[in-house]
């Protein structure tokens, strides 16, 4: 079977990293694997076709601020795609992110349904089924169910001057309705549900949690405790591909007041710009691919601390069991699915508090249980060589 899948990056983030682990599946599998993405230049297993290039990706940017028509600008680039599509013939197109300034939805979509290409779309967010937002539950916003008009937030990213949700709705709703072999993934329940009250409803969903190389992310006791002089500190770990208002940073640094030196917060993923104004007892640290960096940091904590307040099924959280440390979680979307009673705590959004007593209440004894019973739950559930050959079975029986 000959896959291609199309991602705003690869290799990279979230959406990216699981681009490649389902490439490197299918490998391992005996199956064909491309990806075709938007930026950035990660080695891969895969090979690779580039969409565009970084003109592409500002042009699109101004035309989504000037005229709010997100994933309607890159047409030259989606062209040059479709002519590799029409060279390589895959057996299934496999969809990630779509939004990110970098693929027009209405050339690729007008094509893949004049084929009636099998398609798996993987679903991270909700920007699909909207007239703008990736997220609506933090204003409450139901007018996705039924027609998205004057946008509250046509001001949040994709970032707007002016709103066009309703033309964006109606558009997407037409165009995602026209190929009767496309069928979705999620990785959380909860998005499962908001979907099969959208017009994407009627289409066949399967929910499949996202999955990480525990071979990577595993308990790696390591220096980096002694290279950052943290010997003897109880390191509270907060971490995130880009730390935008939704992530919770704010939340952080209000916790870090409540703990005494004895503790040590540290935020992976910040911006130089962020990192610059965190106050003192906040360690931040830029963004890294390094897994093995990674994998000693979710280590060496205490607890990792997740406190998203828009979210489906954020990796960190696996990646965080993976090492052998319990999670603590606002109730956000599908954010504590990923977790049990023996391997995290769900508090209310806001429970900054909540959070500092959930820690303190976290003895030697209780940690050393988690620590197994975290690494369990993600071998059982989130190991990538067994989860993603989900993906497989469903592309072998939607492939032409």
């Amino acid at each position: 079977m000959k896959v291609l899948q199309i991602n705003t990056n690869v290799n990279s983030g979230s959406t990216g990293r699981i681009a490649e682990d389902i490439g490197n599946v299918l490998l391992v599998n005996g199956h064909e694997s491309y990806i075709a993405f938007g930026r950035g230049n990660r080695p891969s297993k895969s090979k690779l076709i580039r969409i565009g290039n970084n003109y592409d990706v500002y042009n699109h940017l101004i035309k989504t601020r000037l005229f709010d028509k997100h994933g309607f600008g890159s047409l030259h680039a989606t062209k040059k795609l479709i002519n590799e599509i029409e060279r390589i013939k895959p057996d299934v197109i496999g969809l990630h992110n779509l939004h990110g300034y970098y693929i027009n939805i209405q050339e690729l979509f007008n094509y893949l349904n004049l084929k009636q290409y099998p398609v798996l779309w993987t679903l991270f967010d909700c920007w699909a089924f909207t007239g703008h937002c990736t997220y609506f539950d933090d204003i409450q916003c139901y007018k996705w169910e039924k027609q998205c008009f004057q946008c509250p937030k046509h001001r949040n990213y994709p970032a707007a001057w002016v709103d066009n949700s309703i033309q964006n709705y109606q558009i997407k709703k037409k165009l995602f309705s026209g190929n009767k072999s496309l069928q979705l993934v999620v990785h959380s329940e909860w998005l499962a549900g908001l979907v099969k009250k959208s017009f994407l409803g009627h289409i066949p969903i399967h929910v499949t949690p996202s999955a990480i190389d525990t071979d990577d992310f595993k308990p790696a006791p390591g220096i980096i405790s002694q290279i950052y002089n943290l010997e003897g500190k109880k390191i509270i770990l907060g971490c995130a591909s880009i730390w935008t208002e939704r992530k919770g940073l704010n939340d952080l640094i209000q916790l870090s007041k409540l703990f005494s030196e004895e503790f040590k917060i540290v935020v992976i993923g910040v911006s130089a710009g962020q990192k610059s104004k965190l106050p003192a007892n906040v360690l931040g640290i830029e963004r890294t691919e390094n897994i093995q960096q990674l994998a000693e940091w979710y280590s060496v904590a205490q607890v990792f601390v997740n406190p998203t307040y828009q979210d489906n099924f954020p990796t960190t959280n696996i990646e965080a069991l993976a090492c052998g440390t319990p999670v603590i979680t606002y109730d956000t979307g599908g954010s504590p699915e990923a977790i049990d009673a023996e391997t995290g705590f769900v508090l209310k959004k806001g429970d900054i508090s909540g959070i500092r007593d959930t820690i303190i209440g976290i003895s030697a004894e209780q940690r050393l249980i988690f620590r197994a019973k975290c690494r369990e739950r993600a071998i059982n559930l989130y190991n990538r060589a067994t989860r993603y050959l989900d993906y497989i079975e469903i592309m072998e029986k939607i492939r032409k």
